[in-house]
């Protein structure tokens, strides 16, 4: 954890806002960090004529994160948190907010519904380039519960990921679940047949022991599943109050992809998700 950074929340309109705003409060709590708020708008250019604040943009945006301040001091005795109106492009803005924070939190509006900041550009560009965590809360997500589960690619595991899900089990009291999906051994098809390669739980074990060492005090749980990784990590979520994925880099281009994974979890799973990049 990076002494003095925030925990910082991209706010918009939409009914997602809150939850995210409020998760990234409870986070803070157990972190004892801030919260930052913020909201991007592209202001009018050339200016707009004064007009009365019932009808300037900027008037309602600074009522909507002055309305969430409140809210969520009134929920979270203690907490400290800020806000911040910020006259950018949205994408650009949250990046720049997010290199300075511990991690970045969006509302997702990825269940099924047009828009939201997963199905549209903003969603894609941020999870794909954001240089710390971020997490995707729906509305609708389950109640929380103090269990983390991780996916973890026995190829090469992201240690960023790994590291990030057992500090949140640790700090939640909670068990770590740990999540390999699709074939049953690291190596490539070709050498499924090696008898002196290690099987899935032997390559598991190695992945998940120094974090082990690190964290005594985490209970973990191994979870196998033949399903294809996008199915299975999805399909072992429920019961848990986060889930966490690494990501590794994108490659450059107008549509970065995510990969099958981390879309079809923050699409489908019932709990807020994680994606944490490769360092």
């Amino acid at each position: 954890m990076r002494m003095g950074a925030p925990i910082t929340v991209g706010v918009d309109g939409f009914a997602e806002s809150p939850p995210a705003a409020h998760w990234a409060a409870r986070e803070a709590l157990l972190r004892d960090l801030r919260v930052r708020l913020i909201h991007a708008w592209n202001p009018p250019s050339p200016p707009a004529p004064a007009l009365p604040h019932e009808d300037d943009q900027s008037y309602w945006s600074q009522r909507l994160l002055t309305d969430l301040v409140g809210e969520l001091r009134d929920t979270h005795p203690g907490l400290r948190v800020s806000a911040e109106l910020v006259p950018r492009e949205t994408v650009p803005a949250l990046l720049d907010a997010a290199r300075d924070a511990e991690m970045l939190v969006l509302g997702s509006r990825g269940r099924g519904t047009p828009g939201g900041f997963l199905l549209g550009s903003t969603g894609r560009q941020i999870l794909a380039h954001g240089v710390h965590p971020v997490i995707m809360v729906h509305a609708d997500d389950k109640p929380l519960t103090a269990d983390v589960a991780v996916g973890v690619s026995l190829r090469r595991p992201n240690e960023e990921a790994l590291r990030f899900a057992f500090d949140a089990a640790a700090r939640r009291g909670g068990v770590l679940r740990a999540v390999h999906a699709g074939t049953n051994r690291p190596e490539d098809e070709e050498a499924a047949g090696d008898e002196e390669e290690p099987g899935a739980e032997g390559a598991l074990d190695a992945a998940l022991r120094p974090w082990r060492e690190q964290y005594p005090g985490v209970p973990v749980a191994e979870a196998f599943t033949a399903e294809r990784p996008a199915l299975g990590v999805v399909h072992t979520a429920p019961g848990s109050g986060l889930l966490v994925l690494g990501r590794d880099e994108t490659e450059p281009g107008p549509v970065p992809h995510l990969g099958s994974v981390i879309h079809a979890a923050v699409h489908h799973a019932p709990c807020p998700v994680a994606v944490v990049p490769r360092g």
